[in-house]
């Protein structure tokens, strides 16, 4: 699961049916202590799209591998100011979908996040968590 360098910012895991995910944290070019985060998967069957929904049944086990990954990034770079989510990119027929993803991101980041830290912020199709 974490990357070959503790501090790295590339995580992998699979799941039971076999899925594997890719968890990247990519620093802001305006401000390398704010990050945003690319969730997907990266198997062949889904055409390089790594946004599909899979439909494996797997979301919950998912998630929660998601909370550890981030929680895991989060206590190696205690400097990070700022996370961003994102739905995925946005086009006029990927809204609805980048929304409820948006939806299901937000349902688990009061795992992640305590809020006596960390203000949300939801604009612009993204969820930020700015550390206060």
């Amino acid at each position: 699961m974490a990357p070959q360098i503790d501090s790295g910012s590339t995580f992998y895991f699979t799941t039971d049916s076999g899925l594997k995910y890719e968890v990247k944290f990519g620093r802001k070019s305006t401000n390398i202590f704010n990050v945003s985060i690319v969730f997907g998967v990266l198997n062949d069957e889904f055409d390089g799209e790594e946004y599909a929904l899979t439909n494996r049944g797997e979301v919950y086990k998912v998630m929660a591998t998601l909370v550890e990954v981030v929680r895991y990034y989060k206590s190696r770079h205690p400097k990070i100011s700022e996370f961003e989510f994102s739905g995925e990119p946005t086009n006029e027929n990927d809204d609805k979908e980048g929304a409820k993803r948006l939806r299901l991101y937000s349902r688990y980041l009061t795992y992640i996040f305590d809020s006596k830290k960390w203000k949300r912020d939801d604009s612009e199709g993204k969820i930020r968590m700015i550390r206060i």
